[in-house]
C-alpha cells in the first residue's frame, strides 16, 4: 500500500545533506534500540555522497553501533571492483572507511570482476538470493523490511537504475535486475525494483539543485510510475521527499508548507 508522500525543504543542498544525516543517524539508533539491529540502504550520486559525507563530520554519528548495521545498496554500476565509478567505491570513501562496520554485513552489490564474470544478469540473481536469505519471516516477502531506503532523483525522475520507459521499472516480480543500455553511462547496471524498494519502512528522495526541479514536479504530481519511476518509489510506513529549495522551486505551494526549514 502506498503511503503519501512527506514534504521537507531545505534551504541548499549542504544544509539538506546535514539533515538528512542527522534524521539517519537518529532513525538507526531507534531501529537498534527496538530490533537490536537496523539495515540501509544507500544511494550514490551527488546527493547520496553529500549525505554520507555529512554523516561522516556529524558528532552524532558515535551513537549508531556501526557494528550492528546492515547497509545495502539500491543500484549499482556493473564495473570492475575498486572502480572510482562505483557506488559502493565513493561510498567507503564519504563514510565507511571510517567507521567500524561490520564487513559481513556491507552488502555491496556484485561487481563485473566478480564470480559472476560480465554476466550482469546473473549477478543480479546472486544480489536476489543475498536479500532472500536476509529476510525474516516477520518481513513478509523475498527482502528484508529495510529500516531506511534512500534514493537519488535523476532529472529524468529516474530512481536507482530505474529509467523511464525501460524494462527494469514494469519489473513486478523479481527483487533485482540488470540493467541493460541505461540512458546514462555505464550502460549495464544492477538496480533493486520497485517492488523491493516498496518492502522497505521508510523510502526517502533526495533531490537537490534547479536541475532536479522538473522532476521532482513531475514525480509528485500524479505521474505513473513507468513514465517517472520516483512516482512508483514509496515506502510502507513513511515516504520522505527531501529537497533543497531549487529542486522544490517548481512545486505547487500547496504541496508543501512554508515553514519548512
Amino acid at each position: 500500500m502506498s503511503t503519501a508522500p512527506q514534504l521537507v525543504v531545505h534551504r541548499d543542498k549542504e544544509l539538506m545533506a546535514q539533515a538528512a544525516a542527522a534524521r539517519l543517524i537518529t532513525r538507526i539508533v531507534d531501529a537498534q534500540a527496538s530490533r537490536g539491529s537496523a539495515s540501509v540502504v544507500l544511494t550514490g550520486g551527488r546527493n547520496g555522497n553529500g549525505l554520507l559525507a555529512a554523516l561522516a563530520a556529524a558528532p552524532a554519528r558515535d551513537a549508531v553501533d556501526w557494528s550492528r548495521l546492515d547497509l545495502w545498496w539500491g543500484d549499482e554500476r556493473f564495473l570492475p571492483e575498486g572502480d572510482p565509478d562505483r557506488n559502493v567505491t565513493q561510498a567507503r570513501a564519504a563514510l565507511l572507511d571510517a567507521v567500524p562496520l561490520d564487513p559481513q554485513r556491507v552488502h555491496a552489490m556484485p561487481a563485473s570482476d566478480g564470480p559472476h564474470g560480465d554476466d550482469v544478469d546473473a549477478a543480479a540473481a546472486a544480489y536476489a538470493e543475498e536479500l532472500a536469505a536476509a529476510a525474516g519471516p516477520e518481513n513478509h516477502g523475498p527482502v528484508p523490511a529495510f529500516d531506511v531506503l534512500m534514493l537519488g532523483v535523476g532529472p529524468d525522475t529516474h530512481v536507482a537504475s530505474l529509467f523511464p520507459e525501460l524494462p527494469a521499472v514494469r519489473e513486478t516480480d523479481r527483487t533485482v535486475v540488470g540493467v541493460h543500455g541505461a540512458p546514462k553511462p555505464p550502460p549495464t547496471r544492477v538496480t533493486l525494483t520497485l517492488p523491493a524498494i516498496r518492502a522497505a519502512r521508510e523510502v526517502w528522495l533526495l533531490a537537490a539543485g534547479a536541475d532536479k526541479a522538473q522532476a521532482a514536479a513531475i514525480a509528485l504530481s500524479g505521474a505513473g510510475e513507468v513514465q517517472a519511476p520516483a512516482a512508483g518509489a514509496y515506502g510502507r510506513s513513511r515516504t520522505l521527499w527531501l529537497l533543497d529549495a531549487a529542486a522544490a522551486s517548481q512545486l505547487p505551494r500547496g504541496l508543501y508548507p512554508p515553514a519548512s526549514a
